[in-house]
Formats: structure tokens, sequence, C-alpha cells
């Protein structure tokens, strides 16, 4: 598009793990092999189809994959010769895009125990995004779009060291001490927002009782269309935010009422058994699988162009009406998981492209980063947000519920151990061994931290991995804090003790170079 004139404008959460993936030195072999391994299978289910006298468009199909996956891989060599990384750090230099960061292995923030815990994800996320794209980051899409404000905090849980009431910090506190600008909420929690009052650029607050005209108005009714702040009574820490239109993102998101449940896109869920390729369409999505279709590429992608003209205007009656209604220009904030696109939904990409040109041509729509809007915007109208989440009911449910309160249990014990261990023993004194050592316990408490693991086990979507990967990470943790004492001690390692090191490191080794960097400014 860049090519065409058209600048996109859009605003990507890249998370520090996934940075981690993208840019690791296996990364170009490995996804080289899976789109060879791809296209043979393709091969594989041509050859059958014919043996089998099957559906001509099952024929085409299958060479449709072949072709699809042939170009990916070209794509891939010749596009991005230096890493996708390097690719999206070199769109954001240029000002096409923005790239937020994320908690470093997307840990649940309302829910760890220790504010020390978001600390250390945000630190460890920071250090990472300066190292893969040469500046610090501006904005950060908290995990599961979950936040917590300031209050007398407790678990419920059997942990004795977390269970008495002690004041905790809001997530906007702890961003703001990171230099963190903005994040992004979900309506409901909004909807849900008490209106504190209206700050100036000195960030004195006039409390909402005395405001007046058209700030009283914007606190009164707040709108998912708006730019606020984020605060507290207590505290003058303040951090952007912007909200998800719900009924808007449904529109794109929703499988069943959206854009992707179209008769004609590619069915997601019904796959050959030979190759676990899809050759069928929605056709209905409460049809048995037996009775989907073959899929037709020619009229998804006519779908595609549709549905963004469509999408186009509904943006464009949003904004006409707002205006009209308040005189002001609104702001559509629609964030999406990216798998949803080409994943989920495999006509997501080229609808994206349609939209945005689209976007482009109108005389009514413009796309700004998350960065740029708020800049333009100036907000000055300061909420309290309740704790919430994207998940269902808006709340901490789907993380923590009777299936997944053993996992904390375990995580809380594991933040207890650690801070125990770096009271006895202060970064200051350590040696390169208890360092590396230390690396894996810090590396392997981030890694149980995954939200990740808790929706799986809700979810019953690999749940028999998630337990086992919570598992394992919990009990390498516990077994590198022995290590530690141990040497801390005798100054000495088993044998059997460097063995487990160096599997633990080439299995799990992450963001060495920041907790090296971060062990350095704790260091006095």
């Amino acid at each position: 598009m860049q090519a065409d004139g058209i600048r996109p404008g859009v605003t990507f959460d890249i998370s520090p793990i996934l940075c981690e993936q993208l840019s690791h030195r296996d990364f170009p072999d490995l996804f080289s092999a899976y789109c060879k391994n791809h296209i043979e299978l393709a091969k594989a289910d041509k050859d059958q189809f014919i043996a089998d006298a099957a559906d001509q468009q099952l024929v085409q199909q299958a060479e449709y994959w072949m072709d699809w996956y042939t170009s990916t891989l070209s794509c891939f060599e010749t596009d991005f010769p230096s890493g996708i990384v390097s690719a999206l750090c070199d769109l954001q230099q240029q000002g096409a895009i923005e790239i937020m960061t994320c908690g470093a292995t997307h840990g649940y923030f309302p829910l760890l125990a220790e504010d020390a815990s978001i600390e250390l994800q945000i630190d460890i996320a920071i250090r990472s995004y300066v190292r893969h794209f040469g500046q610090t980051p501006r904005g950060i899409w908290l995990p599961e779009c979950a936040y917590r404000p300031a209050y007398p905090w407790r678990t419920y849980l059997p942990v004795y060291a977390y269970s008495r009431e002690h004041h905790r910090r809001g997530i906007e506190q702890i961003l703001a001490k990171f230099g963190l600008e903005y994040f992004v909420t979900d309506e409901w929690a909004l909807r849900k927002s008490q209106p504190i009052g209206v700050c100036d650029n000195a960030g004195n607050r006039t409390p909402f009782e005395q405001t007046y005209g058209e700030c009283r108005r914007q606190l009164e009714q707040l709108s998912p269309l708006g730019v606020y702040k984020v605060g507290g009574y207590a505290h003058d820490e303040q951090v952007a935010v912007l909200t998800r239109h719900m009924n808007i993102a449904l529109q794109v998101w929703s499988g069943q009422t959206g854009y992707p449940g179209d008769p004609d896109y590619l069915d997601f869920h019904k796959k050959y058994h030979n190759s676990a390729l899809r050759y069928w369409r929605v056709t209905d999505v409460t049809a048995d699988m037996q009775y989907k279709q073959t899929y037709v590429p020619e009229w998804a992608t006519s779908r595609a162009s549709i549905h963004a003209r469509h999408f186009i205007d509904i943006l464009e009656a949003t904004v006409t009406s707002q205006v009209a209604k308040t005189g002001s220009q609104p702001t559509i904030c629609l964030p999406f998981d990216t798998e949803l696109f080409g994943h989920w939904w495999f006509e997501g990409p080229p609808f994206i492209e349609h939209v945005l040109r689209g976007i482009h041509a109108s005389q009514i729509l413009q796309t700004r980063t998350a960065s740029e809007q708020i800049d333009h915007v100036r907000p000055t109208c300061v909420i309290a947000l309740p704790e919430s989440s994207w998940g269902k009911d808006g709340n901490d449910s789907v993380w923590m519920n009777n299936d997944t309160t053993w996992t904390w249990e375990a995580e809380y014990a594991l933040e207890r151990r650690l801070r125990l261990l770096i009271e006895k023993h202060p970064v200051r004194i350590w040696d390169q061994t208890m360092m590396r050592i230390a690396r894996n316990v810090f590396g392997e408490l981030l890694l149980a931290q995954s939200s990740d693991w808790q929706f799986l086990i809700t979810n019953w979507t690999a749940r028999d991995y998630a337990e086992m990967r919570f598992h394992n990470h919990v009990h390498d943790m516990r077994r590198c804090c022995e290590m530690f004492e141990r040497y801390a001690v005798s100054r000495e390692l088993a044998f059997d003790d460097l063995e487990f090191l160096e599997a633990l490191e080439a299995r799990d080794g992450v963001f060495t170079e920041e907790l090296n960097l971060y062990f350095a400014s704790h260091a006095n």
C-alpha cells in the first residue's frame, strides 16, 4: 500500500515473547520447512483427489494450497531477509505504523500477588522493546486488556503471605513509573467507570463536582468514542486510555453474526484427514461438518471486498452521527487479536487491505496510530476505571475460577519465594554463577505467569498442554531456587546442576540480555 501512497497508520502489539520467537535463529529454517511440508501435503492431496475421482474443485483447491505456500515462502525469503521483526521496525521508523509493547510473558496483571511482579513484566518488556525496535514504547497492550485500580488487595486463596489486606498501586501508577502513556480498555469497563475530574497540562485537577460545560458532559456521558485519562482519587499519576467500540468490533470479530461467518469464507474447523488442510467453506455456521461445501477462493475474495465496503459505511455513519450530535470528531478504537486475520479468518488480511484503502479514499475517515490520536485529542477528562478485562463477563473469572485456583496458589508461592530469596541474597553480592542461576529463576517465573495457561485450562483448549507447561515452569523455578541457595552457601555446583541449567537455557532461555540489565539496575 505504501507504494500506492497509502500510509496504514495502524498500531500493532508485538509482545516481547513473540519478538523472541520471530527473531530466534531457528525461525527462518523452521518456517521454510513448514511451508515446504505443506506444499508436499497439498501435492499428495491432489494426487489422492484425482485417484478418487473427487470433485474437480477439490483438485483445484489442492493446487491453490500448493501455490499459496510456495508464494508465501518466496515472499518471506525475498521481502524479509532480515526477519519479520526487523521489517516491522523499519515500518515504524518510516512512520507507517506504531508498535506497542505488552507484558513480557503476557502475565495477568490484576491477579499477580506483588506489584514487583507487574514491574518485572513491564521492565523486561520495555528493555526487550528497546533491543528490537531501537526506541522506547509509548503505549502498552495490557495482557487480556486486564486492569486493576489501587485498593487494599488480598487473596482469598490459602497463601498466608498475601491473604492480609495491603495497599496495591493501580496499574496506571506502575505504567506511569515506566513512562508508558496509554493503554486500551473494553467498553464494558468504561461504562462502569466513575468520573474524577479534569486535569490541565500542569497536572492540576479540577474535581468532577466543579466541572461544567463540555468537560462536564464528557464525564457524565462516557463514550467509547472519547479518549480519557485513567487516574485515582488518592494519587496524581494518570495514563491515557482508548476504548474498544464493542458493536463495531463485533462486526469483524464475531464468527456467528460478523463477517467471518459468511458462507463463502474458508471454514476453520473442517480439515482433510490426510493433511489437515482446509478445503471447505463455512456454508452455514450452524451446519454439521458433513454439510460443508467446497471452498471457492474467487467467491471469498469478492466477499472480502464487499464486506470492507460495508465496514467503511459503518465507520462513516458512526463519525457523521457523532459529529452531528456533539460537534466534535470521535475516536474509533478497534483492537483485534492478530491471529483473527489469516488464521481464524483466512480472508482477514485482504479485508484489512480493502478497509485501509477505503479509509484512504474516504472524505470522512482517517487512520492515526494510537499515540498520534492521543497527541491530537490531548485528553483532559480523568476517570476511575474498575477492575476489568475483555474476558467473559468483563472480569477476572476466565483466569481465576475453581479450575485454576491451584495455579495461582503455586504462582503466589513462587512470587513469595523469589522475594525471600532476594531479601536474603541481594543482587549486589551475586557472582556470575549466581546471576546465571537467577536468570533461570526469573525466566521460569515469567513463563509460569503467562495468562495463556489459565485461559487454556478454563476453556478446555489444549488443557493438558497448558497444565503440563505450567507444572514444568513451576518445578524448574523451584529447582533453580534450591540450586541458588545451595550455591550461595557452598559456592559449588554439582555436575547434574550444570547439565540441568544447560538444558533449561536451551529450552526456555529468553530475555538473557534484559535480565542482565535488570539485575545491574538493582545491584545498588
